[in-house]
């Protein structure tokens, strides 16, 4: 069907990753319809699915014309009377539940996660955490964090990626989520409360810097690779490198592997009552892998693990791919509008956050599927979907698709 009939993967397969008896039974388990007259959780679905995939600029707004659009009614089997106002959008964004579409996408997450190869499932235990923030429009929110500097408030958005799809997120809007040593440890324990018995590195940049965290993380058996701020205090335990290694890594050059104890600030209340902030070793061992970079103007990497076994080099390649979900944040914003705020109440901001990443989630299979980059196949997943209700169109008319789709 269409005019990528040749891809691998199409449209119409990965819809069918949805099933509509799922939507239906998360309907009455999460009474999401208890008080809705139109906007039922099914339909509220497919039009936000619909939407970002058909719209540049996402508003409440385009969400009306959308739904009131008879190509989306014919597309879901929708009743062509039924109509609804941006108002009504709004209030149905503010008070449905999320947990019917975290678990339509945890779902979907783990139905496409269950198809990696054995290969791609030891790639992919490298998992990628990370936060992104979206300030533009923010001033309106409910709620939300105050970024230094600005009157704005903002949301943030956490995810752990991977490498082919986020499998877990985290809306934050409390002001102590500002500071990433409060967010990223909180999505950490989230993602390894929900995979039991997995063997997961988790990859994270210079936000994490609590040593007790790190020391919390090696107690809980969780393993990090985390980027240190450079010229970090530490006492070294036990040099690696052996005399005559090879320092040379291909793409960086190794300057120090060695096991060291941290540094921790402990807060001490004096006479006056004032607090302030001693320095005292950490009695846990931590393993810090120093690589400079040979083309970017020699800069040097702290990287900071209670991984011992793998070498310095895969230490350091793993960090590398930590730049995925920085691409996969940039997919979010600049295809499917994520730093433009539907809503403005932390409920909508979940419900969209789950939307999006359901829809970022069938666009990357498709990618997948069809070895193509982001833009070209988020494009052509939007006009397979049209191609799909263009024929549906035809087929009511009583003519024959096949004939308007030859090509």
């Amino acid at each position: 069907m269409g005019i990528f009939k040749d891809h691998n993967v199409t449209v119409k397969q990965l819809l069918g990753f949805i099933p509509e008896a799922l939507i239906a039974n998360l309907s009455v388990t999460t009474k999401i319809d208890h008080y809705a007259k139109v906007l039922h959780g099914n339909k509220l679905f497919y039009l936000l699915l619909y939407g970002i995939l058909d719209n540049d600029r996402l508003s409440q707004r385009t969400l009306e014309d959308t739904f009131n659009d008879s190509v989306f009614k014919i597309l879901f089997n929708l009743d062509e009377d039924e109509k609804v106002r941006r108002s009504s959008i709004s209030e149905r964004l503010s008070k449905v539940d999320p947990d019917y579409f975290r678990q339509i996408y945890e779902y979907i997450y783990e139905q496409f996660s269950a198809a990696y190869t054995l290969t791609e499932r030891k790639q992919y235990n490298l998992i990628r955490v990370d936060s992104t923030i979206v300030s533009q429009t923010a001033g309106k929110l409910t709620e939300g964090i105050v970024n230094p500097g600005s009157s704005k408030k903002a949301v943030k958005y956490s995810l752990a990626f991977d490498g082919i799809l986020p499998g877990l997120s985290h809306v934050f809007t409390d002001p102590k989520y500002g500071n990433e040593d409060n967010a990223l440890p909180e999505v950490v324990i989230s993602h390894v409360k929900k995979e039991s018995g997995h063997q997961n590195i988790y990859i994270l940049d210079r936000g994490l810097q609590s040593t007790r965290t790190m020391k919390a993380f090696s107690e809980d058996k969780v393993t990090f690779i985390c980027r240190a701020k450079e010229n970090r205090k530490f006492e070294l335990l036990e040099d690696r490198i052996t005399e005559g290694q090879d320092m040379d890594m291909g793409e960086s050059v190794l300057i120090r592997d060695s096991i060291v104890r941290l540094y921790t600030g402990m807060p001490v209340i004096n006479n006056r009552e004032n607090k302030h902030y001693i320095e005292i070793l950490v009695d846990h061992p931590f393993r810090l892998v120093i690589v400079k970079s040979k083309s970017d103007h020699g800069k040097e990497y702290w990287l900071l693990t209670n991984e011992f076994d793998l070498s310095a080099k895969d230490i350091a390649q793993a960090y590398r791919r930590r730049w995925d979900i920085e691409v996969f944040f940039r997919f979010l914003k600049q295809e499917l509008n994520v730093s433009h705020l539907v809503s403005l109440n932390k409920n909508g901001l979940q419900v969209m956050l789950y939307m999006t990443l359901i829809t970022s989630m069938l666009v990357l299979i498709y990618k997948k599927g069809n070895k193509q980059g982001y833009k070209t196949s988020k494009r052509r997943f939007a006009m397979e979907v049209r191609d799909l209700a263009i024929a549906l169109i035809v087929v009511q008319c009583g003519g024959d698709p096949g004939l308007f789709f030859k090509t």
